[in-house]
């Protein structure tokens, strides 16, 4: 049986979970509204697999680009860089081939990976919002975070 003090922990914990995820689903839409106002055309959203997930999905001209979004309201730059590690880059980059093989359409299209920092409270205008084209690559000698 749980005590008092081990439900209200339980409980935070949840409440904790839930807004960040919220926060994370405000971020990827205003990370969206920022990239079309850049010029991408986001055609795909939450995209998951067995082996991980991808925020958004964009166009850039010719070139298909899978978009991490992380966001944030306390840590530094660096920390959410490190926090795209060779582990998260190879789910993504798992989920990227699983989203290739079932849309056949874009196989023969260039292939990015972006990573996209934003704050919650940023707006477009503000400069808290951080695009990292091309962030990292499927290559592991070429990762750039």
């Amino acid at each position: 049986m749980r005590t008092g003090s081990q439900r209200n922990s339980q409980t935070r914990l949840n409440h904790l979970g839930i807004r960040r995820v919220s926060a994370g689903r405000e971020g990827e839409s205003r990370a969206a509204v920022y990239l079309e106002a850049s010029g991408l055309k986001i055609i795909a959203r939450n995209i998951r697999s067995q082996r991980g997930e991808i925020d958004l999905v964009a166009l850039d001209g010719q070139t298909i680009v899978f978009i991490e979004v992380k966001t944030w309201s306390v840590y530094t730059f660096d920390s959410l860089s490190y926090s795209i590690n060779s582990q998260k880059q190879r789910r993504i980059i798992e989920t990227a081939k699983y989203f290739l093989s079932v849309h056949r359409e874009y196989n023969s299209m260039a292939v990015r990976f972006d990573v996209v920092f934003i704050n919650p409270a940023a707006t477009a205008d503000s400069g808290k919002i951080i695009h990292l084209r091309a962030a990292f690559t499927e290559n592991p000698s070429m990762e750039s975070l």
